[in-house]
């Protein structure tokens, strides 16, 4: 976990929470129960609107994101340090929080996530495949984060750390048109 950087104030948040859950040997919960509500947020745009938007006091965020983590059946760690950051009028960065949160985790986990965009779904014997591929290449254990964009036509890319692949038929396409303008 030493070499996890998480900066700002979301990352001090997370590294609290973070240290506190290792302590209490709850990471595997807390991290399941921050991903549920982080799923929540993306599918609620309600939800997104209470957490981003200044308008809403302090008490009024506290108080429906307390009955949101009821509902949703979100207590213990993760629950009450929600409810701290709403207090805290910080719940802008609630998702931020969250992903440095996952970050940490996954450090301590000897993980390391590559976000993929591709042009359509791929399978799951690709998916593995690429997963593989990855764990060799960089010797840890490779989450995927994929995302489809139809508009790189085909192939894909690939962000791991700082390295990025860029396979897209796309930019390939690019690439033989600036070669011909210059042929002209």
């Amino acid at each position: 976990m030493a070499d996890t950087i998480v900066s700002g104030m979301a990352g001090r948040y997370a590294t609290a929470l973070f240290e506190l859950a290792d302590e209490a040997g709850a990471i595997d919960s807390v991290k399941t129960d921050l991903d549920r509500l982080s799923a929540l947020i993306a599918e609620s745009a309600d939800l997104a609107r209470l957490v981003k938007s200044p308008v809403f006091t302090a008490d009024v965020q506290l108080s429906a994101m307390t009955a949101i983590l009821e509902k949703a059946g979100i207590g213990g760690l993760a629950g009450n340090f929600v409810k701290l950051v709403a207090q805290n009028r910080r719940l802008f960065a609630l998702p931020q929080m969250i992903v440095a949160f996952t970050d940490l985790v996954a450090a301590k986990r000897g993980e390391t996530t590559a976000q993929v965009t591709v042009a359509q779904p791929l399978s799951d014997a690709h998916l593995a495949e690429l997963k593989d591929t990855l764990a060799q290449k960089t010797g840890k254990d490779v989450r995927l984060d994929v995302s489809v964009d139809p508009s790189i036509l085909g192939g894909l890319i690939v962000k791991l750390g700082s390295r990025m692949v860029d396979a897209s038929l796309k930019t390939k396409l690019n690439s033989i048109r600036h070669a011909m303008k210059e042929v002209r």
